[in-house]
């Protein structure tokens, strides 16, 4: 129907679930809420932009490959589409130990968004249109609908709002001031007053991306040329078909790029106070690490092809915010970029976020129910922490509307659950980041073992099929019979009679030496059940250690605290950690216990106030 006096049409089909942006949070939200079954809208304001990548034409990476693959073990998109549009695979930290080694990929940027776009377009329940989101319907406190610059209201019983980094966004270029969501797009300007009108408090953060050039300005002769691995991927289904690999390239700045920069630094609107947002202390751009690491003569540049169809090179290293005349400088002192062309020019983008402590675990917000949140409004950056939302934001919402348990993980079970843990009791200073180093157990959270620990999660779900669940429970029964089996056969070695799981754990031996050496006892099960073999028999004492802290600790999640547990009342508790408490107000002593600055002491008190 017609709502003349305010000119908007009401859609005539309720939705459960409505997702708003298709960015990597928005495709996996959108795609796993329809699998479930919910009847799922995703509205993005560019229908030939979904699942665009951004920035840098890469999934995975360093802890960020074991979230990809965690997206894949509950159901999700990204690892398969990867997979298929990929042109270079890498295991990134393969010298070192199993904890840390990393899948990478660097994705053909058109193919992988056409491939993202293509899959979503053939998922049951999930209609996609064009729109741009301008409001949040809200009544009584409850997400009921979005009503769009084109005058359409949504109505839905849930919404998973996926931003980007198109709230209020802003892009630098020297001087200049862009009104935008990235090169290209234009900002969404209604939704930031919207929240606000709503309670929510917002911030601002800052991240920014490097100048493409093309590759036949490359002189690739003085660059070092770098292969793929083969036999890496991230989806632990069916292997998808692959694209041409080729290489990537690395160069080098010199101390003339320095010398550039530090006589421009007063033309950079970072350093002139035009940006006042604060971005990723891991990820500086080239002006900050000229400051920052002034001793240092040279910085590593990787040249990545964004894909086949394509000249464009994204240069990895040299992030800036910079003039163009001055990023035209910086690029061409640097070995083989002499002549190089700029197709388009490096920018810093500023963009407003929902801070810290306005989420549930499940995604869900506190002040409003039904709405969800997932990716970069959140305060994290990359594709891989916005998939992970994503995907956690989609079942949710539609485990609200469809009458089932939400998925809340634990620290100890996925690199998710430490993020959302981080995300609900960190007051954020800086885009968010997963490395292994935020996982306490990151032995137990490998990349090879993400569907042992969380496909069961998506079997109850329903997002497994028949044979997917069984090569599930083959892969377990293998590993666990086969370990058994392993440790009660033995082999006299050098005069001593040492079993074969001994053999495996020793530093000149392996799995694959051992089915060479011993045929006959020794059985092939694959590359991948074999080295979940090797990793468990090398690693047991410390794997087992691993589990014994994190039974120590599970009883504090298990200790739930009230919703409306009135901590002003605590005698003895400190001022400081009742405003806290307060402010994040956890679900739980284990939460309570991880936001920085409760001491102990605060938990004793809190733990005999709750008894």
């Amino acid at each position: 129907m017609w709502e003349s006096f305010c000119f908007m049409w009401i859609y005539p089909k309720k939705f459960d679930v409505i997702v708003i942006g298709a960015g990597h949070a928005g495709c996996e939200a959108a795609h796993i809420a329809a699998r479930m079954g919910a009847e799922t809208l995703l509205l993005t304001m560019n229908l030939d932009t979904i699942g665009k990548m951004s920035c840098n034409p890469s999934v995975g990476g360093t802890a960020k490959g074991h979230i990809v693959r965690e997206v894949d073990a509950l159901g999700g998109l990204m690892g398969k589409v990867a997979d298929r549009r990929s042109i270079q695979f890498r295991m990134l930290n393969a010298s070192k130990g199993p904890a840390v080694r990393s899948p990478r990929s660097q994705a053909d940027k058109a193919a992988y968004a056409l491939e993202m776009k293509h899959r979503l377009e053939k998922t049951p329940h999930l209609e996609i249109q064009q729109g741009t989101t301008e409001s949040l319907v809200v009544e009584d406190g409850k997400i009921v609908g979005v009503v769009t610059q084109e005058g359409i209201r949504y109505d839905a019983r849930a919404v998973v709002l996926s931003s980007g980094t198109f709230m209020r966004g802003l892009l630098h270029i020297g001087q200049m001031q862009i009104s935008g969501g990235r090169g290209g797009d234009k900002a969404a300007s209604g939704l930031s007053p919207c929240l606000e009108s709503l309670g929510f408090r917002l911030g601002r953060l800052k991240t920014g991306t490097p100048p493409r050039i093309n590759r036949r300005s490359v002189d690739f002769s003085k660059c070092e040329e770098q292969w793929g691995d083969e036999d890496v991927r991230f989806s632990y289904d069916e292997p998808e078909e692959r694209m041409q690999q080729i290489p990537c390239h690395i160069t080098y700045t010199t101390l003339k790029t320095h010398e550039i920069i530090q006589k421009n630094l007063h033309r950079s609107p970072l350093y002139a106070g035009i940006i006042r947002s604060v971005g990723p202390r891991y990820c500086p751009s080239i002006e900050d690490k000229v400051v920052r690491f002034a001793d240092k003569e040279r910085h590593q540049i990787f040249l990545e092809p964004e894909g086949l169809s394509t000249e464009e090179i994204y240069v990895n290293g040299v992030s800036s915010s910079l003039p163009f005349d001055v990023q035209m400088q910086v690029i061409r002192s640097i070995p083989g970029l002499e002549s190089a062309e700029i197709m388009r020019p490096a920018y810093a983008i500023e963009y407003d976020y929902v801070l810290s402590d306005q989420i549930t675990p499940s995604l869900e917000t506190k002040l409003i129910s039904g709405l969800f949140l997932a990716g970069q409004i959140n305060g994290t950056t990359g594709y891989e922490e916005a998939a992970g939302q994503g995907i956690l934001a989609g079942i949710n919402a539609a485990s609200s509307v469809l009458g089932k348990e939400k998925l809340v993980l634990k620290r100890s079970e996925a690199y998710l659950g430490v993020m959302m843990d981080d995300l609900i009791r960190f007051e954020l200073l800086e885009p968010y980041r997963m490395f292994t180093s935020r996982a306490e157990h990151r032995l137990l959270l490998r990349q090879d073992n993400a569907d042992l620990r969380l496909r069961f999660y998506a079997h109850e779900r329903g997002l497994l099929s028949k044979e997917q669940y069984a090569r599930l429970l083959f892969k377990k029964e293998t590993i666990e019979k086969e370990m058994q089996r392993l440790s009660k056969l033995y082999k006299s070695i050098e005069g001593k009679s040492t079993s074969l799981a001994q053999l495996i754990c020793r530093p000149d031996w392996n799995f694959a030496k051992c089915l060479e050496s011993f045929p006959e006892q020794m059985v092939d099960y694959g590359s991948d059940i074999n080295a979940q073999i090797e990793t468990e028999l090398k690693y047991v004492g410390y794997i087992e250690r691993q589990k014994k802290d994190v039974a120590k600790l599970e009883h504090l999640d298990n200790v739930r605290i009230p919703k409306k547990f009135d901590y002003l009342k605590i005698l003895g508790l400190r001022t400081e950690a009742k405003q806290k408490l307060m402010r994040f107000n956890p679900e739980n002593l284990g939460q309570a216990s991880r936001i920085p600055g409760m001491t102990p002491s605060d938990i004793s008190i809190l733990l005999i106030s709750l008894k």
